[in-house]
């Protein structure tokens, strides 16, 4: 490992214009004769529109275009889809609704886009949308996913009767039912997954040009993946045929899943500055941003989990009904499937699993995915099932779970997932010690000797990611390769430039993607530059969702460093007069292995562009592009430990202790890896503690804005101790596993399961707010 190569501590190279105010996001970028827009949304959760007055508002000052979704259609704009589909059990298709990026006839949830107005200034357009004329006949609305299946709930869409978009299962029902008929003991609960919104530091924003005379599009848009964003909007919403469209995703402030999906708005911008004739630009302000991003979570499960008489488990039986709001969403379909139940057996050697599950549209903001994306879901209700397990046969949360564990690899779970390595005892034993986790009782002690209630709780993760391979999710339903691509140009002074289908959005990819070149080559990191988002200067790629981009997008650009070498090697023999085998490549230079004969790095690469001495039939250049499709997915696991004191007279819970105890493979960066897990932990006790989208019966969301909403903040969190150990993943040629989502999936378990463990109760609601928790201590006296 050299100072700069895998697995070194590198500070990220992009910090610098981030903390410096030098980041360009789409916010910052201006067009010759840009204008702005404002989009006139619905005030109802469920309406018929009777009539569009514009007149009013095309008189205003500044104003340029009104635009309806009449007009839209009439120009032939599609609609939005769901790019995987799903079919019942009954063989039956998904029930996909019609999602029109401007409404015509109906709205469905609050904040539904109806108009567009393009104004000269943002101040404009907000007046003139202010002024548009909308006739509504309100309809009655639907919340809540349970409510919405019952006979007689409004009926959000024609296509989906009571409101059901599919009935899909997983797994063997015969014999999961007779496990538990048969077992010992069986536990059953009723586990509630709260709805969040993403709240990424920068709201979404898009920016349309369309330039008459070369009869082409370029969209600025805050996008995880600008190449599938260029691609679903030429083949499906007719936007622009491909070869006419620029997709740019320049720096992008935080993502989390939300900002992988086309949305109306960067339909509508890219329409709208061809009907005006000028570029038109929209920035969310965060109120739109807590409407109209795709929400996360929302499920309510019911789970069964059975034991034999040595407290092995023998069958896990889970009914959920997930809520996916007014439309489905781009990948809305798979995460509460096949990211979610194929991962019910956890860490663990369960021998029955069934899942059925019903995802539901209800009058609320789209559900799709958000950190994590159904593993955080799978993850929350099978630990605290183990958690109440546990308590219920009266022994120890680790020896259940140490005593169910997976320890031997490859391990073919009942529900499609084949873990390929792992060792879970190891992450257990490491989080245990670093908790102090036998000294507790004594921490309790003490607590209760000052009046506070203190509790432990434990949470063993594991999750799928680097989602993969094509062959295999196209077979399920997805509607597109999952694999990743890079290209790798050595220039001919011996600079580098990496360009790569992954996105960056916080990962830090300017930094660990150039120390994987600096490895294999020897060139500084300096020397290295990353280029992405950007669909005229990138090869198509899949963008960055996942916690693929390690995996998946990294092993890409090593298959292309693996080109580049193998010429760099056969032109240094040929021009050091050695046999090609004995060439090696180290510290910036190219050697020949047991002399002293060497040429230094940009020697080479300046002999394959002048292409005066190469060997006989080699092209000039030094470039290569590499395609990469997964074998399989990652499984990076772990175990969580939280501990906490609640005050029981405010019902405050403070966080004391959180460990975290990661496997995630081999490490490109240890300290860009603890931020992710660092970020994912806070995004977790966010959940657990804090967060949660409210709506009325009405439809009318509660927690629009941070006044009601209510993020982690510093205060909020511990110093936190992270450690992690290494199973080298066999799937990829680095043998690295994904690490951004684990600290939101691992945590509102501990969370959850510390917090029942101070009061003494089975199960609290998330977020377990103080009012709540402190409600609990009081219902727990009596």
């Amino acid at each position: 490992m050299g100072i700069e190569g895998v697995g070194a501590r590198v500070a990220r190279k992009e910090d610098k214009r981030f903390i410096t105010g030098a980041g360009r996001y789409v916010d910052d970028m201006v067009v010759p004769g840009m204008k702005h827009a404002a989009f006139v949304r619905s005030p109802h959760a469920h309406a018929q529109i009777k009539k569009i007055d514009v007149r009013t508002a095309q008189g205003m000052p500044g104003v340029i275009g009104v635009l309806t979704g009449k007009e839209l259609k009439a120009d032939g704009i599609g609609n939005l889809i769901c790019g995987w589909m799903i079919h019942s059990k009954d063989g039956s298709p998904m029930k996909m609704g019609a999602w029109s990026p401007l409404a015509v006839d109906k709205v469905r949830y609050v904040g539904d886009a109806v108009v567009i107005v393009v104004a000269e200034t943002k101040g404009q357009a907000r007046d003139a949308a202010e002024a548009v004329e909308i006739t509504y006949k309100e309809l009655k609305a639907v919340v809540d996913a349970t409510t919405a299946l019952e006979k007689g709930a409004p009926q959000v869409h024609a296509e989906a009767e009571n409101n059901l978009i599919f009935d899909w299962e997983i797994g063997d029902g015969k014999a999961t039912d007779a496990a538990i008929k048969a077992a010992a003991h069986v536990t059953r609960m009723k586990i509630v997954n709260n709805r969040l919104v993403p709240n990424a530091m920068e709201p979404r924003a898009a920016l349309g040009h369309y330039d008459k005379a070369e009869d082409h599009y370029t969209c600025w848009t805050t996008s995880q993946n600008p190449h599938v964003a260029r691609l679903v909007m030429s083949a499906f919403y007719n936007v622009a045929p491909e070869n006419k469209l620029r997709v740019i995703a320049p720096d992008v402030g935080g993502g989390f899943g939300s900002k992988i999906y086309i949305y109306p708005e960067e339909i509508v911008c890219l329409w709208a500055s061809k009907k005006t004739g000028v570029p038109v630009k929209w920035v969310a302000d965060r109120t739109e941003s807590f409407l109209t991003d795709a929400h996360g979570r929302d499920h309510v499960s019911t789970v069964e989990m059975a034991f034999d008489k040595n407290n092995r488990i023998t069958g896990l039986k889970v009914d959920t009904i997930a809520n996916l709001g007014a439309y489905m969403s781009l990948f809305s379909s798979c995460v509460p499937t096949y990211l979610y139940a194929t991962l019910l057996s956890g860490q663990y050697d369960i021998p029955a699993i069934h899942a059925n599950v019903r995802t539901v549209y209800t009058n609320t903001a789209p559900v799709d995915a958000y950190r994590g994306a159904g593993r955080p879901e799978a993850t929350y209700l099978l630990e605290r099932t183990m958690e109440a397990a546990a308590r219920e046969l009266g022994v120890s949360p680790a020896d259940l779970r140490r005593k169910n564990f997976i320890t031997t690899f490859p391990h073919q779970t009942p529900v499609i997932m084949n873990y390929d390595a792992g060792d879970y005892a190891t992450s257990l034993d490491a989080a245990m010690k670093t908790a102090d986790y036998a000294g507790f009782a004594a921490r309790k002690a003490d607590a209760a000797g000052k009046g506070k209630l203190r509790g432990i709780g434990m949470s063993c993760y594991i999750e799928a990611c680097g989602i993969a391979p094509s062959a295999a999710v196209g077979s399920l339903g997805a509607g597109v390769g999952l694999w990743e691509s890079a290209e790798v140009r050595v220039n001919a002074v011996g600079t580098i430039e990496v360009l790569t289908g992954s996105h960056s959005h916080g990962q830090g990819h300017e930094t660990t993607f150039a120390q994987l070149v600096n490895q294999r080559f020897g060139v500084p990191i300096d020397s290295v530059s990353i280029v992405h988002g950007d669909t005229d200067k990138v090869q198509m790629g899949m963008g960055t969702y996942g916690s693929r981009s390690g995996a998946v997008g990294m092993s890409a650009i090593a298959k292309a460093l693996d080109k580049v070498e193998a010429k760099a090697k056969k032109i240094a023999a040929h021009l050091l007069e050695a046999d090609e085998g004995d060439i090696v490549i180290e510290n910036g230079e190219v050697k020949v292995a047991g002399t002293d004969k060497s040429l230094p790095w940009f020697q080479v690469a300046l002999a394959a562009y002048t292409a005066h001495n190469l060997p006989a039939g080699m092209e000039p250049g030094l470039k290569e592009t590499a395609f990469y499709d997964p074998a399989n997915f990652t499984f990076p696991a772990g175990c969580y430990i939280c501990e906490v004191e609640i005050d029981p007279e405010t019902g405050t819970t403070e966080i004391v202790q959180f460990v975290a105890a990661d496997d995630f493979g081999n490490i490109i960066n240890p300290m860009i890896v603890e931020g992710q897990v660092h970020g994912g932990i806070a995004q977790g006790v966010g959940q657990a503690l804090l967060e949660g989208a409210h709506y009325d019966a009405s439809g009318q969301l509660l927690t629009a804005s941070y006044m009601d909403y209510t993020m982690p903040r510093a205060g909020d969190l511990p110093s936190f101790k992270v450690s992690t150990s290494n199973t080298p993943c066999p799937s990829n040629p680095l043998g690295i596993k994904g690490c951004g989502e684990a600290g939101a999936i691992g945590s509102p378990p501990a969370v959850i399961n510390a917090i029942t463990d101070a009061i003494g109760i089975a199960d609290i609601a998330m977020p377990a707010t103080p009012s709540t928790v402190w409600a609990a201590i009081r219902a727990a006296k009596h």
